[in-house]
């Protein structure tokens, strides 16, 4: 009986020490940078930063994030869940693969023309990141935009 009440009381402490007093907080979109270029695709990355301040972890997850290459919409994309880290600081990689014909056509080619001169893209990530644990969840709107160089 007392091993019983021992151990009640060990799990009662652990479940009241975990702390879950806030969502992890959002530090920003950083180093947007193009990957590689060719012929056929344009591979476009960036690092979304987090800090969580909690015992406990969770999951995010980004829900069709829009990208954006010279103010057209060129990919929209979801990633699987990623494991966020208790009392830690981390990133999510947002890297996506976008086919050089979804950025070329009639309305554009001059601004396309402009970047190659250039060599430089205006890439726009647009949407949100959930985050969910024990039956919470909370999203952390995401539009940041930034000139990136182009290899070619």
């Amino acid at each position: 009986m007392i091993k019983r009440i021992l151990f009640i009381l060990a799990i009662c402490s652990l479940v009241f020490n975990c702390t879950v007093r806030e969502k992890p907080q959002f530090i920003g979109i950083d180093n947007i940078k193009v990957l590689d270029s060719n012929i056929e695709n344009i591979t476009i990355s960036t690092n979304a930063e987090f800090t969580n301040p909690n015992d406990v972890g969770g999951t995010l997850q980004t829900d069709a994030l829009k990208i954006f290459v010279n103010d057209k919409e060129v990919a929209t994309f979801s990633s699987k869940e990623f494991k966020v880290p208790s009392k830690d600081k981390f990133t999510i990689p947002l890297t996506v693969s976008v086919a050089t014909d979804s950025i070329v056509n009639q309305s554009n080619l001059s601004g396309l023309l402009g970047s190659l001169l250039s060599k430089k893209l205006k890439v726009q990530y647009k949407g949100d990141i959930k985050y969910k644990i024990l039956g919470y969840s909370s999203t952390y709107s995401i539009d940041k935009t930034e000139d990136v160089k182009i290899k070619l």
